[in-house]
């Protein structure tokens, strides 16, 4: 190969790697357009950029590379990030959950944040996996269990708040304080979800959901299985991570409910992409 062809090869890919970061991934079938070359160059380029540890190829094209694909943070860890874009999301999501509904509620911080908003919907039947998520519903039902006699309370008042019916599943615990393995897919594989509001760690065209761990990337199978609906709680710097196993595409995403972080470009990639999108704590443009 002469200079100038490595030169324009180096380009290309410099091109590629740009459009990666950008976008927070890319599939082989639109760089083929927009570069004009053919697919096999373009997974060649792949290859090489992932050979260098510049990116990360997944199915049908390539991701950026983050912090190891299997890095799994703890829950601790997790809570004290984007705090107010996890509150303007979990204010949106709750507005899914109608009185009387079966939902299903994966682990997380966001579905956590999320929780402490549906103590309000009334007559909820709440199936969660996680183990800091049902604590918010047991310790709202312990202190109304323990309230006073004031004009709102006692036998006639009505339901209070957090007095859904809370189903945790059994399993192993993970570092974020979910419960996963077969007990807890066994458990939801035999139920069915009006909706269900699951956090993720990573998403992206390319990759669609994903977690660093194995076995909780299998429960969560189970949960979209199961669900009619699947909304899809995960602020904007979800975006562009993959984790180490995928389980869900994008097409299985009825809503994705993110915060007014998410950059213009994931925007317009998402635009042609099947999940409604809702951004939370966003002014409508005005007319």
């Amino acid at each position: 190969m002469s200079d100038n062809q490595n030169l324009l090869a180096e380009q290309r890919r410099a091109l590629i790697l740009d459009e990666v970061r950008r976008r927070g991934g890319v599939r082989v079938n639109k760089l083929t357009r927009k570069l004009n070359v053919s697919d096999m160059t373009i997974r060649r380029d792949l290859d090489t950029l992932a050979r260098r540890g510049m990116l990360a190829k997944v199915h049908g094209g390539a991701v950026p590379v983050g912090e190891p694909s299997a890095h799994e943070p703890g829950f601790e860890a997790k809570s004290a990030l984007e705090l107010s874009a996890k509150e303007d999301i979990a204010r949106a999501a709750a507005e899914m959950a109608a009185p009387g509904s079966a939902i299903a509620l994966a682990g997380g911080t966001t579905a956590y944040a999320l929780a402490q908003r549906l103590l309000d919907v009334p007559d909820l039947t709440v199936v969660t996996n996680s183990v800091r998520v049902a604590e918010v519903f047991y310790t709202a039902q312990r202190a109304a269990a323990g309230g006073g006699s004031g004009p709102d309370t006692g036998p006639s008042a009505g339901p209070g708040p957090g007095d859904a019916t809370v189903v945790l599943t059994g399993g192993v615990r993970t570092p974020s304080d979910t419960l996963v393995g077969p007990v807890a897919d066994a458990a939801i594989r035999s139920l069915h979800f009006d909706v269900l509001f699951l956090g993720v760690h990573g998403i992206s065209a390319e990759a669609g959901l994903s977690t660093p761990n194995l076995a909780e990337a299998e429960t969560n199978r189970h949960f979209v299985r199961s669900a009619r609906r699947v909304v899809v709680v995960a602020d904007h710097t979800k975006w562009g991570t993959v984790g180490l196993s995928s389980f869900a595409t994008l097409d299985e995403v009825d809503v994705l409910v993110t915060d007014s972080g998410l950059p213009a470009e994931a925007r317009a990639e998402l635009a042609e992409l099947p999940p409604e999108l809702v951004v939370a704590g966003e002014r409508p443009a005005e007319s």
